[in-house]
């Protein structure tokens, strides 16, 4: 861990861990579109967003058994909540604010790549 600077304020360990733990889950591609699929913006949300393990793997073109791989870390992330019905497990958003700003930093991403303020993905491209 590097030590933090006047500048820096010092994080408890634990904080430290959990945010390394966040950002290296739901920086994998997969969990991030499961993360989005099971997103629905408040203002349409009557009731939060379920879906089975089948409907998300199918939504996003992967098998099952690797939707539900990828389910367990966000799980033990705490950022899903699941339900049984019959022999269904049904998944949902548990920390909606934490997904929110996540997306927010992702869309701003989008933005700034957009506006050709990131630099090209492949660092052969750079000139």
């Amino acid at each position: 861990m590097i030590p933090p600077s006047e500048d820096i304020p010092a994080r408890p360990r634990e904080i430290e861990q959990f945010i390394d733990q966040f950002l290296s889950t739901v920086c994998d591609a997969s969990r991030r579109h499961i993360l989005e699929c099971l997103s629905v913006p408040i203002e349409h949300a009557s009731t939060p967003l379920e879906r089975s393990v089948g409907e998300i793997a199918s939504h996003l073109g992967l098998a099952t058994s690797t939707t539900s791989e990828h389910l367990k870390e966000l799980l033990q992330l705490h950022l899903l909540l699941s339900r049984k019905e019959g022999k269904k497990t049904y998944y949902r958003l548990r920390n909606r604010e934490l997904v929110q700003v996540f997306q927010g930093m992702i869309t701003s991403l989008e933005d700034h790549y957009h506006r050709g303020l990131l630099p090209p993905a492949d660092p052969e491209e750079v000139v």
